[in-house]
């Protein structure tokens, strides 16, 4: 019973803070009026240095926060993508913001002019998951200050070294009129998904972005969910399997698998298994030899690392053959997983139906395009999709036939660090998009004004009806038919 009283004034206690930090952000707001362009590239310019001014510790926070996570990756997939993608919006923030001039039907409204201005929405809620949280959290920021909101963050539990450090130092930079921070003590997720947010951004699973998208619901909050999945590639049989296995590896192990858009599973025609076996294993022998590398980064916490170990154990059960491209066993002490392949499974086993999300890969044969294409589009619709060919009518084929949220050909995941292409998801895998000039829309109104002229024809179609309201009428219609 005082376990059930303090967890309730803990919960009282957690919506009064969201629910102040929110009500002094819409009040600032609405006071301050609309930014300029260059108050909102000066918030641009502290998001930069709030990153590089303490890059080190950023670092740090992260591998205390993974136990350990490679420092090049971080470097790679958190620091410098999310530099470009806050120079991106700099660059071209003056031409997002741009009144646009848009076509009048002069027939009734001559001498009227149509526009449409970009307008900041207001109070922007941002959900952040734990796999890449400085690359998505400031990434979306950073579309968030180019349209001109305020924003308030909620990170995840796995992120508790670096919620504590950005806590620290968002102050420094932002005043909490503009930018909040909040880490995720247990019931935070809830109390903040449910506030009447001008737009709510999330990334993460699909069970969890249902219920988001349901504690938003009552508000008719607009939602943008970026979801996961299992996201396939196919290999072509006369594309070059070394260069196939190269870039599918690489990505596999990056982060240990642990991406939303990595890929999921693999379709290699029936020719080619055991020269793609084969090359796999070479290359990680060549490049990650040792899973306890500090360059090989570990499975973030003991439930993520079990789930792992128990999904292999549940394939091998059902019938699947692994793998074990390290030689190495899974060591939970630190949490590292050696990178496996999966061969016959089917949709008995939890691998088969559930994401992935680690080092784990598995590798399905075809021997026709057209099988790779009936299993995919039989399941949900997949965040990414890589079809490695060289010949352009194969790929259009995947393409024009397979309904992704992205695609990236010859290669994986890249496609996701590209700032002026779209990023989002269809279907299960998410709705909306942001990056580059998509994200600056998702994040504003593109709000469409009518400025009438001062000499308006339409004065003469005001009742009562007459002779000429009937001819002007049937001109209008033979002029339109």
């Amino acid at each position: 019973m005082q376990l059930t009283v303090q967890s309730h004034i803990e919960q009282t206690v957690i919506e009064q803070t969201l629910h102040d930090c929110f009500q002094l952000q819409r009040k600032s707001f609405h006071q301050q009026g609309i930014e300029t362009i260059a108050q909102r590239k000066q918030h641009l310019l502290n998001l930069k240095a709030l990153i590089n001014d303490h890059r080190e510790a950023i670092i740090d926070a992260l591998n205390r926060d993974y136990g350990n996570r490679s420092r090049h990756e971080t470097l790679l997939a958190e620091i410098i993508t999310v530099t470009d993608d806050i120079n991106g919006s700099i660059k071209h923030l003056k031409q997002w913001t741009k009144v646009q001039k848009r076509h009048v039907d002069h027939s009734l409204y001559f001498g009227a002019k149509n526009r449409v201005i970009p307008q900041p929405l207001g109070v922007i809620g941002i959900i952040v998951p734990w796999n890449f949280p400085i690359n998505l959290m400031f990434s979306q920021l950073s579309a968030v200050f180019a349209a001109g909101n305020t924003a308030m963050v909620k990170m995840s539990e796995n992120s508790r070294h670096l919620a504590e450090l950005l806590m620290e130092l968002s102050p420094k930079y932002f005043k909490a009129e503009k930018l909040q921070i909040f880490d995720e003590t247990g019931e935070v997720g809830i109390a903040f998904s449910k506030l009447p947010f001008d737009h709510l951004m999330f990334t993460g699973s699909g069970a969890t972005g249902r219920k988001v998208m349901a504690a938003a619901a009552p508000n008719l909050t607009p939602v943008t969910l970026e979801l996961g999945g299992k996201s396939p590639a196919v290999i072509d049989p006369e594309y070059p399997i070394d260069k196939a296995v190269e870039r599918i590896m690489f990505v596999k192990q990056f982060n240990a698998g642990q991406i939303c858009t990595n890929v999921d599973y693999l379709f290699v025609h029936e020719s080619k298994l055991q020269a793609f076996i084969q090359a796999a294993a070479a290359w990680v022998q060549e490049h990650v030899p040792d899973i306890h590398s500090k360059d090989y980064t570990s499975v973030i916490d003991e439930r993520a690392f079990q789930r792992l170990v128990h999904s292999l154990a549940d394939a091998e059960a059902k019938g699947a053959s692994l793998i074990n491209l390290n030689q190495q066993e899974p060591d939970a002490a630190t949490r590292k997983f050696p990178l496996t392949l999966v061969l016959n499974s089917n949709d008995e086993m939890e691998i088969d139906t559930r994401e992935t999300f680690g080092p784990i890969l598995m590798v399905k044969t075809y021997q026709k395009p057209e099988e790779v294409v009936d299993y995919i589009v039989q399941r949900d619709r997949p965040l990414a999709f890589y079809p490695f060919s060289n010949n352009k009518s194969s790929v259009e084929f995947y393409i024009s036939r397979v309904m992704s949220g992205g695609v990236s050909v010859n290669d994986a995941l890249f496609h996701v660090g590209q700032h002026d292409l779209p990023f989002g998801g269809v279907g299960a895998s998410g709705m909306g998009h942001y990056h580059g000039y998509e994200g600056f829309l998702t994040f504003s109104k593109m709000r469409p004004v009518f400025y009438q002229a001062g000499f308006s024809s339409l004065k003469f179609l005001a009742p009562p009806y007459g002779k000429f309201a009937n001819w002007l009428l049937n001109l209008l219609i033979r002029m339109k038919s």
